[in-house]
């Protein structure tokens, strides 16, 4: 499946969540995805981006992390569903993966701290702000790369190799 159909399918998932657990789900879902988009632009995106696509690989496996590390110590974390990322077979518009994914990050961090203000367990609260700040450095990767992308293309339409 398309990247881009695939975050418009976890932003709409993240949009009906309601439970705290759901969006804490909802959470992990957005990081597999993107150290899934990551992963994938490092191996097959063009070779200006496969750095940074790297670091954004490893930043949303952190972020996954901080949801493994809870649900191992039996406070939830992981949904009992397989990742949508694991349905990532192709990215036709890069740039619109990517824009797609820095919004889907944000809207995460946003949802997130409403669970960690409304939240009374300790240990939620502190999963919900590792995961705010897994969030915020995966979009920051998301940014640089689209920072090389926006000067790849203005290099290849001025004729610069």
């Amino acid at each position: 499946m398309d990247a881009v159909r695939l975050i418009a399918a976890g932003r709409h998932a993240l949009a009906q969540s309601g439970a705290a657990m759901d969006i804490v789900g909802e959470a992990w879902q957005a990081q597999a995805l993107a150290q899934g988009i990551g992963s994938w632009l490092a191996v097959t995106g063009p070779r200006e981006l496969r750095a940074e696509a790297r670091g954004l690989g490893e930043a949303g496996g952190r972020g996954c992390g901080v949801f493994d590390q809870a649900a191992a110590s039996g406070e939830g974390g992981v949904p009992d569903r397989p990742p949508r990322a694991a349905q990532l077979t192709e990215m036709a518009d890069v740039r619109q993966a990517l824009l797609g994914l820095q919004a889907l990050l944000g809207e995460v961090g946003i949802a997130l701290v409403g669970v960690a203000c409304g939240t009374d367990d300790e240990s939620l609260y502190w999963q919900c702000i590792e995961s705010i700040d897994a969030a915020d450095e995966s979009s920051d990767r998301v940014r640089a790369i689209l920072r090389r992308l926006t000067v790849r293309e203005r290099d290849s339409a001025s004729g610069v190799s």
